[in-house]
Protein backbone atom coordinates (compact mmCIF):
# COMPACT_ATOMS: atom_id res chain seq x y z
CA UNK A 1 0.00 0.00 0.00
CA UNK A 2 1.50 3.53 -0.46
CA UNK A 3 1.28 6.11 1.52
CA UNK A 4 0.48 9.76 0.05
CA UNK A 5 2.62 12.71 1.60
CA UNK A 6 0.88 16.24 1.87
CA UNK A 7 2.95 18.40 0.24
CA UNK A 8 4.49 21.64 2.23
CA UNK A 9 2.27 23.82 0.62
CA UNK A 10 -0.69 21.46 1.55
CA UNK A 11 0.11 21.61 4.81
CA UNK A 12 1.34 25.28 4.66
CA UNK A 13 -2.20 26.01 3.66
CA UNK A 14 -4.00 24.00 6.01
CA UNK A 15 -2.20 26.08 8.94
CA UNK A 16 -3.35 28.99 7.49
CA UNK A 17 -7.00 28.29 7.12
CA UNK A 18 -6.89 27.22 10.72
CA UNK A 19 -5.11 30.29 11.81
CA UNK A 20 -6.48 33.39 9.83
CA UNK A 21 -5.15 35.92 12.37
CA UNK A 22 -1.48 34.88 11.17
CA UNK A 23 -1.67 35.37 7.70
CA UNK A 24 -1.05 39.27 8.18
CA UNK A 25 2.32 38.80 9.97
CA UNK A 26 3.13 36.32 7.06
CA UNK A 27 2.63 38.88 4.54
CA UNK A 28 4.82 41.19 6.42
CA UNK A 29 7.46 38.64 6.36
CA UNK A 30 6.88 37.80 2.71
CA UNK A 31 7.83 41.71 1.41
CA UNK A 32 10.69 42.06 4.27
CA UNK A 33 12.44 39.10 2.69
CA UNK A 34 11.50 40.13 -1.06
CA UNK A 35 13.08 43.60 -0.35
CA UNK A 36 16.29 41.84 0.42
CA UNK A 37 16.21 38.90 -1.69
CA UNK A 38 13.96 40.36 -5.21
CA UNK A 39 12.97 36.76 -5.41
CA UNK A 40 9.62 37.20 -7.47
CA UNK A 41 9.25 33.42 -7.68
CA UNK A 42 9.12 32.81 -3.98
CA UNK A 43 6.86 35.98 -3.38
CA UNK A 44 5.15 35.13 -5.99
CA UNK A 45 4.62 31.32 -4.80
CA UNK A 46 3.16 32.42 -1.12
CA UNK A 47 1.02 34.86 -2.67
CA UNK A 48 -0.30 31.75 -4.77
CA UNK A 49 -0.82 29.95 -1.57
CA UNK A 50 -2.49 32.97 0.18
CA UNK A 51 -5.26 32.97 -2.47
CA UNK A 52 -5.92 29.96 -2.54
CA UNK A 53 -6.81 29.88 1.28
CA UNK A 54 -8.23 32.70 1.22
CA UNK A 55 -10.45 31.76 -2.01
CA UNK A 56 -9.21 32.52 -5.72
CA UNK A 57 -13.01 32.65 -6.50
CA UNK A 58 -13.47 35.46 -4.41
CA UNK A 59 -10.44 37.56 -5.50
CA UNK A 60 -11.07 37.04 -9.01
CA UNK A 61 -14.73 38.73 -8.21
CA UNK A 62 -13.42 41.23 -6.51
CA UNK A 63 -10.78 41.88 -8.94
CA UNK A 64 -12.09 41.56 -11.85
CA UNK A 65 -10.00 39.46 -13.54
CA UNK A 66 -10.86 35.52 -14.25
CA UNK A 67 -9.97 32.61 -11.40
CA UNK A 68 -7.14 31.43 -14.07
CA UNK A 69 -5.84 35.04 -14.88
CA UNK A 70 -4.97 35.39 -10.73
CA UNK A 71 -3.56 31.59 -10.81
CA UNK A 72 -1.56 32.96 -13.67
CA UNK A 73 -0.77 35.94 -12.40
CA UNK A 74 0.31 34.37 -9.28
CA UNK A 75 2.50 31.39 -11.02
CA UNK A 76 6.25 31.00 -10.17
CA UNK A 77 7.12 31.80 -13.79
CA UNK A 78 4.19 34.41 -14.11
CA UNK A 79 4.87 38.45 -14.71
CA UNK A 80 2.38 39.91 -13.42
CA UNK A 81 1.56 43.87 -13.90
CA UNK A 82 2.43 45.92 -10.71
CA UNK A 83 -1.80 46.29 -10.55
CA UNK A 84 -2.44 43.50 -11.02
CA UNK A 85 -0.50 42.13 -7.51
CA UNK A 86 -1.32 45.83 -6.05
CA UNK A 87 -5.27 44.49 -6.64
CA UNK A 88 -5.13 41.12 -5.63
CA UNK A 89 -3.69 41.94 -2.22
CA UNK A 90 -6.44 44.28 -1.97
CA UNK A 91 -8.80 41.71 -2.70
CA UNK A 92 -7.18 39.79 0.21
CA UNK A 93 -7.76 42.84 2.66
CA UNK A 94 -4.12 44.20 2.41
CA UNK A 95 -2.18 47.23 0.05
CA UNK A 96 1.28 47.92 -0.56
CA UNK A 97 3.09 50.25 0.85
CA UNK A 98 6.17 51.53 0.58
CA UNK A 99 9.18 51.94 3.33
CA UNK A 100 12.24 53.52 3.03
CA UNK A 101 15.70 51.43 3.35
CA UNK A 102 17.83 51.71 5.77
CA UNK A 103 20.47 53.67 4.83
CA UNK A 104 19.04 54.93 1.16
CA UNK A 105 18.36 58.24 0.17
Amino acid sequence: MKRKFRTFREVEEEYFRERPEEIEDYIAILFEEFADDLNSPALLSSLRMLARVTGVSNIARKTGMTRNGVQKALAEDGNPSFGNVGAILHAMGYRLKPEKLDGKK
